[in-house]
């Protein structure tokens, strides 16, 4: 059976979840397009404040469908690699999506599965998630920016020894890299990612996708051009209403009104 994506709303969070029975939520075409298709309806939802991408059956993504990768190589390589497109636009949706993802992880995340987390903002990983970059095990190079997101974020290094060997990598291992973001007791990877979005939720929307928009963009400018880019995003948050009101006030104020209220039902 062919994974599906499933999606549901819960509050102002867009959940995505890899529905793969007995194939670890391997990825396909299909996939990729529907992920795509939920982007685009979320982006344009006001709604929507965040999205979560997760997998279902105690596992987030054990990358491809390599036997059909197997079977077709021989007869037709240019199928393949407009397949590798359509993996790749995903990617690159995900990452320039203006509201934050919050990868949600339980299990096995490995070879383009680890790719698409690592194309995340955020992870939540649970205390058994192992993540292994095993493209070269089965004769691959590296797809989905797995190279480029392990070189930016640990040096070239320490990125060749993950793509060069096939050691598995624990929640912890991956949370002292900077690559996991919270490890939390297994069967709680999605409950503590709803409660981060409900943390980033006290920031305005605004102020989030500026702040991803300059540094998805700073490791390609210069100082003087990210100084500029930081003017521009600030002034227009300036403009803002909610500009100059803390966080901290905000939630006091909406604790305080909850409070009014449940006060009056009494």
């Amino acid at each position: 059976m062919s994974t599906e994506l499933q999606t549901e709303r819960i509050g102002a969070t867009q959940i995505m979840t890899l529905v793969g029975p007995g194939a670890r939520n391997a990825l396909s075409p299909q996939v990729y397009a529907a992920g795509i298709e939920t982007l685009n309806v979320a982006e344009s939802n006001d709604d929507v404040r965040a999205v979560i991408l997760t997998g279902a059956g105690g596992h987030f993504c054990g990358g491809g469908e390599l036997q059909g990768l197997a079977h077709n190589r021989p007869h037709d390589l240019p199928t393949q690699a407009e397949n590798l497109d359509a993996f790749h636009q995903w990617i690159e949706a995900l990452r320039s999506f203006p509201k934050p993802i919050i990868a949600a992880v339980e299990g096995i995340a490995a070879g383009a599965g680890a790719s698409l987390m690592l194309a995340c903002d955020l992870v939540v990983a649970a205390e058994n998630a192992r993540f292994l970059m095993r493209h070269n095990q089965v004769g691959l190079s590296p797809e989905g920016g797995a190279s480029w997101h392990l070189t930016r974020a640990l040096g070239r290094g320490r990125a060749l020894q993950l793509l060069w060997q096939n050691n598995p990598s624990s929640a912890q291992q991956m949370a002292q890299w900077g690559l996991v973001h919270q490890v939390v007791p297994e069967g709680m990877v999605l409950q503590s990612a709803l409660a981060l979005v409900e943390q980033l939720a006290q920031t305005p929307a605004g102020v989030l996708s500026s702040i991803k928009e300059l540094v998805n963009e700073a490791p390609v400018h210069t100082l003087r051009h990210q100084l500029d880019a930081e003017k521009q995003h600030f002034i227009v948050n300036l403009s803002r209403a909610e500009a100059g009101q803390t966080i901290d006030d905000s939630a006091d104020a909406k604790r305080g009104g909850a409070q009014a209220a449940g006060g009056l039902g009494k």
